[in-house]
């Protein structure tokens, strides 16, 4: 790559990265319920007035409204650009904040927080990967979708506490109107930098393979291939992985969206930094599995990925159920949960990338995330009302590890024959000529 195209894409890169720490305020939901919840239970003038098994709706909408409008988002970006995509989807977060900053209404919140504000993350984050992604070689797929999402992982390390001190100065609606203009000119602002590359660009990587036929033919069928969204849902692989991401999305997202409540006995008021170290994890693994794809490939990383959060499942049942849990033991897990749950959001875009190449790369990665979804509203819905019934997360952590189970299952017997052929590029990459020699 010149230094002009890496410059250039590095910009872009950052720039997508800043828009997801923006819109990464959905995974702060837990700190806004708990200031809801408190709400209710004090009553008096303007409290609200929801039923306790209703407080993850608007989280739980959100999460489905943002998977579904990925895929106009997508389709959108990739007929129109980056820019105009993400600006939009500025516009719509921050009139969805100010919207529900006028009321404490149970539907203006499923509404303004759940619909439009879903709707507008979903601008965003549809806009940001696939304009970064385009700048860079394929051998850089895994760690530059890492980055760029990991800025809505990370998002609440700095918005978890910044929540915490303005709902303790102005309240949940004086919060959410800050949010609402301050969302809205820093995505606005960055969209500004989103740019695809040139027609004709062609990124170069750290190497240069030996021509031949063989090398030649792998190559076409790894990088050109340009599925269009149509065939994706006729083939039973992308059910595969839709399936995969249902479950490694939703249980990751159950855990975020109660984390502050599971925190709260043994932490009290600080139980927001566990929200913000949980972020870390979620961000950290976005990178590291993006980077750990690129070497050892996609599946034996997700393999490894469900395996472990297979087992953080069961060990958070003594964890969780205990009243005199160690606030370190507690936050050690989140994070790890975290860094699982953040590691399918960098792997689930690569293999879209890598399945069915750049062209229709917003739809066809909208379908596929939909899954994330419905994921999370599925998983979202059920944990608060396991948690209603029986006062605990014992049930929602056994169902999550029973299903995760399932899922390393599936990958374990799964036959990926695009990581077939990334393997024998590998093999000639050995045999490469340096790029500068």
């Amino acid at each position: 790559m010149s230094s002009q195209g890496m410059k250039k894409g590095t910009i872009v890169t950052m720039a997508g990265t800043g828009i997801n720490l923006a819109l990464g305020v959905l995974y702060t939901w837990s700190i806004f319920k708990g200031a809801i919840k408190k709400s209710i239970q004090d009553g008096g003038v303007g409290a609200f007035t929801w039923d306790p098994a209703s407080l993850n709706d608007p989280y739980a909408v959100c999460c489905i409204v943002f998977a579904c409008t990925m895929i106009i988002a997508g389709k959108i970006q990739d007929a129109y650009g980056p820019r105009i995509t993400a600006f939009i989807g500025g516009v719509l977060v921050g009139l969805g904040f100010l919207w529900i900053s006028q009321t404490t209404a149970y539907l203006s919140w499923v509404l303004g927080f759940g619909v439009l504000a879903g709707t507008g993350i979903a601008f965003g984050y549809s806009a940001a990967t696939p304009a970064a992604l385009k700048w860079f070689h394929p051998s850089r797929t895994g760690r530059i979708s890492g980055i760029v999402v990991a800025g809505f992982g990370l998002a609440s390390v700095y918005i978890a506490p910044l929540a915490q001190y303005l709902l303790s100065t102005r309240g949940i609606q004086g919060s959410m109107m800050f949010f609402g203009i301050a969302f809205f000119v820093i995505v606005s602002v960055l969209s500004m930098f989103l740019k695809n590359p040139p027609e004709g660009y062609v990124p170069q990587g750290d190497f240069q393979i030996k021509r031949s036929p063989d090398t030649h033919e792998i190559r076409q069928k790894f990088q050109d291939v340009n599925a269009h969204p149509m065939d994706l849902i006729k083939a039973p692989f992308f059910w595969l992985l839709w399936t995969l991401y249902f479950i490694g999305a939703g249980v990751g997202l159950m855990v975020i969206g109660s984390v502050a409540g599971m925190a709260k006995a043994s932490m009290g008021k600080s139980a927001f930094v566990a929200v913000a170290i949980l972020a870390i994890g979620n961000a950290a693994g976005r990178i590291g599995a993006g980077m750990l794809s690129d070497k050892i490939g996609r599946k034996r990383t997700l393999l490894a990925i469900f395996s472990l959060q297979t087992l953080l499942m069961f060990i958070a049942i003594p964890i969780t159920g205990s009243s005199a849990t160690n606030p370190i033991v507690l936050v050690l897990l989140a994070t790890l949960i975290g860094f699982n749950y953040g590691a399918n959001l960098a792997l689930f875009p690569s293999y879209a990338k890598d399945l069915w190449g750049m062209k229709h790369f917003g739809v066809n990665y909208g379908v596929l995330f939909t899954a994330w979804g419905v994921g999370g509203l599925v998983m979202g819905r059920a944990s608060e009302s396991f948690l209603a019934k029986y006062g605990n997360f014992s049930v929602s952590f056994i169902t999550a590890g029973l299903m995760l189970l399932f899922g390393t299952v599936l990958i374990y017997f799964m036959r990926d024959k695009k990581e077939e052929m990334r393997k024998e590029m590998r093999q000639m990459a050995a045999k490469a000529v340096p790029a500068n020699a």
